[in-house]
């Protein structure tokens, strides 16, 4: 069986709306049909499994839910695996399909999801994941620092470059494109990758070290997208960011069985499925799906993020890549992003259980430093240090300059 958990939120009966979610996302209908036996119904038809009930919500999540109040109750489905079988396409329809549009209810939310024996190595799952980050990064005993090129748009190939150049020298581990850069007209991504792959294996040459860089290489086509991954894989590559609510499903099913890069996935838009509590799908839940398609490491946001997301979503995010679905193999890389410099490493690395496997992603928390880039890098190592070690930030900066100019600029939240 597939256990699906829907939060359900009704001003009508939870568990005649419970029942009705598991006859539509099933066998379709509340009505007996020709040919609808109790074979077939024992075969294909979910059923629920348990309602646990919750306080009563005072307002209802959807506007014209009705006249409250608003009983609440966690719901878990059971759907039969011969009626889905591995197919996320499927899967994903069961999950979410017309669930949304069913009368009587004032809000749903896929809360979580239990997958049986059978998904085992049904999907390719990540391809390095953690250890391959980490041995392609050549970083242990520490998180992996990496920032962001910025400003995101409008920087051409060339200054682009200048900026990598300034950042490897720094000891930075990993740079990427922004999300939202992938080959527009004044930086294609051919021209970025001959300007940028040569610094990277100038600088591994002379000193061993190979920065992983993540190029944007997202497109609505699979074909242009492999052309895009061959280009930087020919070029000595070894990472790429991917967009993966834009490419969807089958773009990253495609992109992952021919892959030789890291997949560094980009949530975007997921917000769009969680920031209602009372809507929607939650991370834990959604995450599910692309790391059974192959995501190596995944961006979610980071503690004081500069977006909506409170700090302990961000935990929750964080704790859900880092659980194995069925080994400690498919777990993704967690990316910790969104306005981070080295003052959010001392919570971060006590609220994630004192681990150190994580990719820590600075934008303006680097390249804004006071001192510049190189300066910036060397204030997160330090901050992480610092964090291990279990010295508070303010005395670890009197012997490390690089950490109190950090402080003094980012301290107030604003600059990062």
């Amino acid at each position: 069986m597939i256990t699906l958990t829907f939060r359900i939120e009704t001003a009508g009966s939870i568990e005649a709306l419970a029942a009705k979610i598991a006859s539509d996302q099933s066998t379709g209908t509340f009505v007996a049909l020709p040919g609808e036996t109790e074979e077939l119904k024992a075969r294909v038809a979910a059923r629920v499994l348990a309602i646990r009930h919750l306080p009563d919500a005072a307002q209802p999540s959807i506007p014209e839910g009705g006249i409250g109040p608003f009983r609440r109750a966690d719901v878990d489905i059971a759907f039969p695996f011969d009626a889905i079988g591995t197919d996320l396409a499927a899967l994903m329809t069961i999950a979410i399909g017309g669930t949304y549009s069913i009368r009587g209810m004032s809000g749903i939310r896929v809360v979580d999801m239990k997958l049986p024996e059978e998904f085992r190595g049904a999907h390719p799952g990540p391809q390095f994941g953690v250890a391959g980050s980490r041995r392609l990064t050549g970083v242990e005993g520490r998180p992996i620092i990496g920032t962001i090129v910025k400003p995101a748009l409008g920087l051409r190939p060339h200054e682009t470059a200048g900026m990598v150049g300034e950042l490897i020298e720094a000891g930075v581990d990993f740079i990427k494109d922004d999300e939202k850069l992938m080959s527009p007209v004044y930086s294609p991504l051919s021209e970025r990758v001959k300007a940028i792959m040569p610094l990277i294996l100038d600088h591994e040459q002379k000193t061993g070290k190979k920065v992983m860089y993540a190029f944007g290489i997202s497109h609505a086509d699979p074909d242009e997208m492999m052309r895009n991954h061959d280009l930087v894989l020919e070029a000595g590559g070894n990472c790429a960011v991917i967009n993966i609510n834009s490419i969807g499903f089958g773009g990253m099913a495609f992109l992952r069985k021919r892959s030789g890069l890291v997949l560094h996935a980009h949530r975007n838009g997921w917000d769009i499925l969680t920031r209602h509590p009372g809507l929607g799908m939650d991370f834990k839940v959604w995450q599910q799906f692309w790391r059974l398609l192959g995501v190596d490491q995944f961006q979610i946001n980071g503690i004081a993020s500069k977006y909506w997301e409170p700090d302990d979503s961000f935990i929750r995010s964080f704790e859900a890549v880092t659980t194995p679905l069925f080994s400690p193999g498919d777990c993704a890389l967690p990316v910790a992003g969104s306005g981070q410099w080295g003052g959010q490493a001392p919570e971060t690395y006590e609220r994630t259980g004192r681990t150190v496997d994580l990719l820590y992603l600075c934008g303006g928390g680097i390249v804004s430093h006071p001192d510049g880039p190189g300066a910036g890098v060397r204030a997160v190592k330090q901050a992480w240090q610092a964090a291990v070690e279990g010295i508070p930030l303010e005395d670890f900066a009197r012997s490390h300059v690089e950490l109190a100019r950090s402080i003094a600029k980012f301290a107030d939240g604003k600059a990062a």
